[in-house]
């Protein structure tokens, strides 16, 4: 049972707004599926209040495209928070700067449900934990593979529990620079998912599991050298690399130059790499001039993995 604000909590003590700061993410990463993510350093800032009607104002990336009413993803988000703890009858203006580009697999939706709970939880006074916040983005987003490193930070593995799901934050000593080359040509989440088979073969399963646990042992223990192999996936990539044009030549130009490995960033479009920090900009490059040459135009994107995950950076 979600904890309710009692009537004793005057609205007037509460904080009047919020600022939230909400990180991108990649999920899947190759061979885990659904399963495995974590939080790039290029972030989405949220600013909201409480007010008469439902309003929302997107500046930057999808500005012009996305609604400004309640039917907006960030309001959604923000309005179960509010009917959850006996608060139905509150409305809010959300105002989000937004960086993270829409449809390129970069975890634009994530960080609006993200951004969205973590906002008004903190307006109606916090009555929700980290772990119920949680399982509400699970439950908004369908899978776990991105609202968790979007919520959490770092490195993140999360399974499905019924509506909610279990998940572990990998800590490493050290983490691998990150490259993203970031196509102009967008792809819906369900134009991806859909042309997934129903059923994979038995072989190609094995594969799967094997690199997957490959690759969280490889981050958990900083041996990058293994990454290269433990990035190569059966499941979803070779379905997917049709729907964006030159991908196995981006990935073969971002190890050419030196990554320890590459892979689409969740559904695409958008492919990312990672390296030692002093290749980072020969791999971004290369990758750059790959997608050139099948006559697609890409912006580089060099970063971090970010480890503090969504966070309230003011209120008042």
């Amino acid at each position: 049972m979600l904890p309710k604000i009692g009537d004793e909590a005057s609205m007037t003590t509460l904080p009047s707004y919020c600022r939230v700061r909400v990180p991108g993410t990649a999920a899947n990463l190759g061979p885990g599926f659904d399963a495995v993510g974590l939080a790039v350093a290029v972030h989405n800032t949220l600013e909201i209040s409480r007010s008469a009607t439902p309003r929302v104002v997107v500046t930057g990336e999808g500005a012009g495209t996305l609604s400004g009413d309640a039917s907006n993803l960030m309001y959604h988000a923000a309005r179960e928070v509010a009917r959850a703890t006996g608060h139905a009858d509150v409305s809010f203006q959300i105002l989000c700067e937004n960086r993270l580009p829409i449809g390129r697999g970069l975890g634009s939706s994530a960080a609006a449900i993200v951004g969205g709970l973590l906002g008004a939880n903190r307006l109606l006074g916090s009555p929700l934990s980290q772990t119920q916040i949680a399982h509400m983005a699970v439950a908004l987003e369908g899978h776990p593979d991105n609202v968790i490193p979007a919520l959490v930070g770092g490195v993140t593995i999360a399974s499905m529990n019924g509506t909610g799901a279990h998940w572990i934050r990998l800590t490493p000593a050290r983490m691998p620079r990150v490259v993203i080359a970031v196509p102009g040509v967008a792809l819906a989440t369900e134009t991806a998912r859909g042309v997934l088979p129903r059923a994979v073969e038995f072989p190609d399963a094995v594969f799967n599991v094997g690199k997957a646990a490959l690759f969280v042992a490889a981050i958990a223990e900083s041996r990058f050298d293994l990454l290269r192999a433990a990035m190569e996936d059966r499941l979803h990539q070779p379905y997917r690399k049709a729907l964006v044009p030159g991908f196995d030549d981006v990935v073969a130009a971002a190890k050419g130059a030196g990554a320890y490995g590459a892979a689409l960033s969740g559904a695409g479009s958008s492919v990312l790499a990672l390296c030692e920090d002093r290749r980072a900009a020969a791999v971004g490059g290369a990758m750059r001039d790959a997608f050139a040459r099948h006559a697609v135009e890409a912006r580089i994107v060099e970063t971090d993995v970010d480890p503090k995950g969504a966070h309230v950076v003011c209120s008042a």
